[in-house]
């Protein structure tokens, strides 16, 4: 073994495998894409508490992906190796939203797009799923779905309550009823035959009806 043989590394080998401007571009272009998917996920965001975390590692996710990737499509021994790596990964992190899971998915896809040289599929495939998601998720029914809860002190004022939401709604629908000693509630869904909510008013001023309370319904109802 010589002296050189000592100093001689297939890791330094690996240094120029992946020229810097491939490795620029691919930032850039992953940063670029990755951006437009944090803004698209917060302009369609329909939950309840908006996680600003989670849309800045949406961006992170498409660069980590595409570098990723780069390295991998550079070195089919590193690949191998890679796969075994990564098998062992394991996220715990749970997913509460479905069209999360569809953000996530597209970071992953677009980082792996771009590393792999498809550059116009990358960014001419993410405007047009960014779009659709405009359209489709932020498409408002002309008819907004409501729940009603009420809570009556016995059952001819849970009479009166309900027959009155159905002679001042176009639906109303029992979702839930709960009975306890003396107290009756009621979760019910109802469309509104106007945007005018002050029948909601008058339901409450019914005997025997403890409360009444009008909410947005979202589409997730739990029980």
């Amino acid at each position: 073994m010589t002296f050189n043989d000592i100093f001689k590394s297939s890791f330094l080998d690996n240094v120029t495998s992946v020229s810097i401007l491939d490795m620029l571009l691919t930032i850039v272009l992953a940063f670029a894409v990755g951006l437009f998917i944090f803004f698209i996920y917060k302009k369609t965001y329909q939950g309840v508490m908006y996680s600003s975390s989670f849309g800045i590692s949406l961006l992170a996710l498409t660069m980590i992906t595409s570098l990723v990737i780069l390295a991998v499509t550079s070195n089919v021994v590193l690949s191998l190796g890679m796969v075994g790596a990564l098998s062992i990964v394991r996220f715990r992190t749970a997913i509460k939203e479905p069209l999360d899971i569809v953000f996530l998915f597209w970071a992953i896809a677009a980082g792996i797009v771009l590393a792999a040289g498809m550059i116009p599929l990358a960014v001419i495939g993410s405007v047009i799923i960014g779009i659709i998601l405009l359209v489709f998720v932020n498409r408002k029914s002309h008819i907004i779905p409501y729940i009603v809860v009420l809570t009556c002190a016995d059952s001819e004022a849970e009479k009166k309550a309900v027959e009155y939401l159905k002679k001042h709604t176009n639906r109303c629908v029992t979702k839930s009823k709960s009975v306890r000693s003396g107290l009756i509630e009621l979760n019910l869904e109802v469309r509104l035959k106007e945007d005018n909510t002050d029948f909601i008013n008058e339901l409450s001023a019914i005997e025997n009806v403890n409360s009444a309370m009008l909410v947005s319904y979202n589409g997730d109802y739990m029980s």
